[in-house]
């Protein structure tokens, strides 16, 4: 897909003068459009480097996910937990990976009713390579370096506590 022609101006601070013209100053309001913009940007950017491995970056983290687990293998529950994801959305992506050969599934022996996704020697290779091609064009972020990286992330951070994602200690 081409990349669309640059407009001459920002068009979110556009917005943003606009928006305070009829509505008043709402930084939030900028500063969220800036998020959302950043989110299709980087989405776009990660996708396109992942998708020739038959990913997308929801396929990728559970991969990752599963390459960090010890025995290499998690209950489907357990995934959806650490990727803040529906269980709806989880299977999707666990059978879309178990369709690529990447992961397989079998029954939890330690829950009867409970799923475990195993990954397989070709989707360690597969995460390895793609995670290789990401780390190369820095997941996106190259505009940024590594001490404003940090600090995007420790911006965030609040958001995510305020959220529910983890406990803050």
């Amino acid at each position: 897909m081409p990349k669309p022609l640059s407009l001459p101006f920002d068009p979110i601070a556009r917005a943003d003068e606009l928006w305070q013209r009829r509505w008043g100053a709402v930084p939030s309001m900028a500063a969220i459009t800036s998020i959302m913009r950043a989110q299709q940007i980087l989405l776009g950017e990660v996708d396109a480097v992942v998708k020739p491995y038959g990913l997308t970056f929801a396929r990728y983290e559970a991969l990752v996910l599963l390459t960090f687990s010890q025995a290499g293998e998690l209950p489907m529950s357990k995934i959806g937990e650490r990727l803040m994801v529906h269980p709806t959305s989880v299977t999707n992506t666990v059978d879309r990976l178990v369709k690529s050969g990447l992961v397989a599934k079998r029954p939890n022996p330690n829950d009867g009713r409970g799923t475990l996704a195993s990954i397989t020697d070709k989707g360690r290779e597969v995460c390895d390579a793609a995670t290789q091609d990401l780390m190369a064009m820095d997941f996106g972020l190259g505009a940024y370096d590594a001490e404003e990286c940090q600090e995007i992330f420790a911006l965030l951070r609040p958001l995510r506590v305020a959220a529910a994602d983890f406990k803050d200690e």
